[in-house]
């Protein structure tokens, strides 16, 4: 989205779906104050480019302001953990800092298929949810509740004071088998960056890991299979 009235509006309406905003290096003015003002309070990150990066990044008339913009629109993670319980499959994915659009549409598709509760996504070093996601998603990301964290370790407190059980897909000392393991509900399941995994400091506030037992000497899978192989597998519990 360009242009200082449309940016400004979307700012005051729905700040969650502004991943960032550029403007244009050198560039002070009452509106655009206003547009950066309105950025602090929604905690929206925003930086000032060279006019060629802006040209480059945003084609037209942009008036030396732009937001990057998601295709969606976002639920608060108080309303998802409220209705979540009442979904078919009453389970919520977490993503850790998932990069890929591509991952991110595909475990969208099989949650919203397997009935699950919705997602929450990192606000800052996450994938950018835009047109690409949701078309990798074949629409699911805009029938899910999706909900955005700035602080992923602070939303998993938030959910385990909700009484939610919280699982953490990650092949470290301790986990436990995902096909022989109690999976209780309603539950968070976390799933990790393609490189890294789960951090940390949010996989230390979960309640087990839980590993995928593979009948091959392989690696590892991919984040969108190994989410896909657990979301089934809460599923097929469920249906007893």
């Amino acid at each position: 989205m360009v242009g200082n009235k449309p940016v400004k509006e979307l700012l005051e309406s729905e700040p969650s779906r502004v991943d960032f905003v550029a403007f244009r290096k050198g560039r002070r003015d009452g509106g655009m104050e206003e547009i950066l003002e309105l950025c602090r309070k929604a905690g929206v990150p925003f930086r000032s480019v060279t006019p060629k990066e802006l040209d480059f990044m945003y084609r037209g008339n942009h008036q030396g302001v732009a937001a990057r913009c998601a295709a969606l629109s976002y639920v608060s993670l108080e309303s998802l953990l409220e209705s979540a319980p009442s979904a078919p499959l009453p389970l919520i994915v977490a993503l850790d800092q998932v990069q890929d659009t591509g991952n991110v549409g595909a475990i969208a598709r099989t949650v919203y298929a397997m009935g699950g509760a919705g997602l929450i996504v990192c606000q800052h070093h996450g994938a950018y949810l835009g047109a690409g996601a949701v078309r990798a998603s074949a629409g699911a990301l805009n029938l899910l509740p999706v909900a955005k964290a700035g602080n992923l370790a602070a939303a998993i407190k938030d959910c385990v004071n909700y009484d939610y059980t919280v699982y953490c897909a990650q092949a470290c000392e301790g986990a436990l088998d995902a096909f022989r393991a109690e999976l209780r509900t309603p539950a968070v399941l976390i799933l990790g960056n393609e490189e890294k995994g789960v951090r940390p400091g949010v996989s230390k506030l979960c309640h087990e890991s839980l590993r995928i037992p593979l009948l091959r000497d392989f690696d590892s899978l991919n984040v969108s299979n190994a989410g896909a192989v657990l979301v089934a597998e809460f599923a097929r519990r469920l249906a007893g």
